[in-house]
């Protein structure tokens, strides 16, 4: 009797996680539609400069916003495939049990949260040592320092 009550209440689990992460998916796509129907046409006349660089920013920050909702789509899809495959909920990196808590507040999470933020402090410390940032600083330095003629001019 036990067995019955627990595999109903992982089904009833199963169930609400996956509704969950498909309100999430629609949503997002409603975004995405959003933002494509509210996208500037292109028109064939020609603008001033200013006016072409705030359609250029704008666009840009679409096109952003579209690539991050179409990231947060992939995820859900393969938490979608984890929750089928039945290892929802459970960290890809240590294999514990990710907090409910945690997944409430991000349904397609794949790591714990000791696992993320050690994922995640790799990966800076590898952009750090890969853009070797005390470099880059000597160089701005150097790009902000005045030339002797500038120099001049700034005394005067």
């Amino acid at each position: 009797m036990n067995r019955n009550r627990s595999e109903g209440s992982e089904q009833e689990r199963h169930t609400l996680l996956r509704q969950m992460l498909e309100e999430r998916r629609s949503e997002i796509q409603g975004k995405l539609r959003s933002i494509l129907d509210t996208l500037p046409e292109e028109k064939a006349f020609v603008r001033d400069t200013e006016e072409q660089s705030v359609n250029d920013f704008v666009r840009e920050v679409d096109f952003t916003l579209m690539q991050m909702k179409s990231d947060t789509l992939s995820k859900i899809d393969e938490a979608l495939h984890r929750l089928e495959a039945g290892q929802y909920g459970t960290c890809v990196e240590c294999g514990t049990e990710i907090a409910p808590a945690r997944l409430a507040a991000l349904p397609f999470a794949e790591r714990c949260r000791d696992c993320q933020e050690r994922q995640e402090t790799d990966a800076a410390n590898d952009v750090a040592v890969r853009v070797n940032l005390p470099a880059l600083g000597t160089k701005l330095r150097e790009g902000m320092a005045l030339s002797p003629d500038q120099e001049a001019t700034k005394n005067e």
